[in-house]
């Protein structure tokens, strides 16, 4: 699939007519625009399967991302989302990119960790040994579970043993299978492996086997994005381009530095990542919970991103996270939406899929930086905050335009300003 991602006055169209454009770039059936077009794209019946108890569905907004070029490739950006100014921020930055490349991107093998907790051991060190030195019928058991992942080139690689000599329950030893799980995100495949090997663990070692479960914390399933920028492209009219680098960095400096500030920032990071999770079906608390941790593999809580000048005084930004996804099961593959949602995309792959997720999330976290650090966060966000407000007080059709100018216009975002307005625009006519 051709298409461009640069969306020339998309914001400007009705939502009709950005369909329109879509089934032009993408040749889109009349079904797939069905989806689209109409709420309810997941039946009922469905959505029962899917989770208990269910009533109903809530539904998010769904938009696209224009402008990301990702290692030379056009990528349109489904983003399903609540908050204003993310797809605009994300948008915006990945145009800036374009000059220099867009983003560039790469990952690493797609391991994903099993944990099998061993209690009622008072020799960790040699139960250890002991586990290693079985290694082999470990992974042999391990992979005899899943047949169709081997033939896909995956399955069960290695073992990695973790001993705790002095948990608050005593000695402990948790050792971890390590899962090429492929296009999955890998969670059934690697829950299944851990308890089908746990007996034989329990065997080797004289303990008893209690958790079996994966590890969100996918430190061996990383995905990398770097981008750069130069000073012109980030003159405005009231800063130079290398002095809103400056800031940029130094802004920077104190989420590195200061967990509080940090917490911030990576949700800066996640605002561009976890609705891409969410409109391809996948498990964003899973990436979340990863995310989170990995910010504090140094010993501290610190930025997911780096942002530097390089020799010729561009910006350069870099991110380095965990990005457990999957094409396969779960709701990618029951979720109409989000097997459309990676249509648009026209990723081949999970490590595809997750490059692209770590390149927005590095755009919108260079969104975030350069309003904190130039006309400050409230400037833009409120005047697209504004449109929820106007219709929360009411505002339709026309009306929606009429509150949120005079809105902006008077720096003035409040409910009851918006209601005022309203009544106002009614009474007139």
């Amino acid at each position: 699939m051709s298409y461009s991602s640069l969306l020339p006055g998309f914001r400007n169209l009705s939502p009709a007519e950005r369909l329109d454009h879509l089934q032009s770039q993408l040749a889109l059936s009349d079904e797939e625009l069905d989806l689209l077009r109409n709420a309810g794209a997941l039946p009922l019946e469905i959505a029962d399967g899917m989770i208990e108890n269910v009533i109903a569905k809530f539904e998010l907004p769904l938009a696209v991302a224009g402008n990301f070029l990702v290692n030379g490739k056009e990528v349109l950006v489904p983003l399903a989302v609540e908050e204003p100014s993310v797809v605009a921020a994300a948008s915006f930055m990945a145009k800036l990119a374009r000059p220099a490349g867009g983003f560039l991107t790469s990952s690493s093998t797609p391991l994903m960790r099993a944990q099998i907790q061993i209690i009622g051991v008072s020799d960790p060190a040699n139960a250890r040994l002991s586990l290693l030195r079985h290694k082999q019928r470990i992974l042999d058991l391990a992979n005899s579970k899943d047949q169709l992942l081997n033939q896909l080139g995956g399955g069960c690689r290695d073992l990695d043993i973790h001993t705790f000599a002095d948990s608050p329950r005593g000695p402990m030893v948790v050792a971890h299978l390590l899962v090429d799980v492929r296009d999955a995100m890998g969670a059934n495949t690697v829950n299944t492996m851990a308890e089908a090997v746990a007996p034989l663990m329990e065997e080797i070692t004289g303990g008893t086997v209690r958790l079996r479960i994966l590890s969100n914390l996918a430190d061996l399933r990383l995905s990398r994005a770097q981008v750069r920028i130069a000073p012109e492209h980030l003159d405005s009219a009231d800063y130079k381009g290398e002095d809103v680098i400056e800031r940029i960095i130094d802004a920077y400096a104190f989420a590195a530095v200061d967990p509080y500030r940090a917490a911030t920032h990576n949700k800066g990071i996640m605002n561009g990542i976890d609705p891409l999770i969410v409109a391809t079906g996948n498990d964003w608390r899973a990436v979340e919970a990863g995310a989170h941790a990995y910010a504090c593999r140094d010993g501290h809580y610190g930025s997911l991103s780096t942002w530097e000048k390089d020799r010729d005084g561009a910006l350069v930004g870099t991110i380095e996270m965990p990005m457990p996804v999957g094409l396969v099961g779960g709701a990618t593959k029951t979720h109409p939406l989000a097997r459309l949602a990676l249509k648009i995309m026209g990723v081949s792959s999970a490590q595809e899929l997750a490059e692209v997720a770590v390149a927005v999330g590095l755009a919108q976290n260079l969104g975030a930086l350069r309003a904190l650090a130039t006309e400050g966060i409230q400037r833009g966000h409120m005047a697209l905050h504004a449109r929820n407000i106007a219709l929360s007080a009411g505002a339709r059709g026309d009306e929606v335009a009429y509150v949120v100018e005079r809105m902006v216009s008077a720096r003035d975002v409040r409910a009851d300003h918006a209601e005022s307005l309203l009544k106002e625009k009614r009474q007139s006519e």
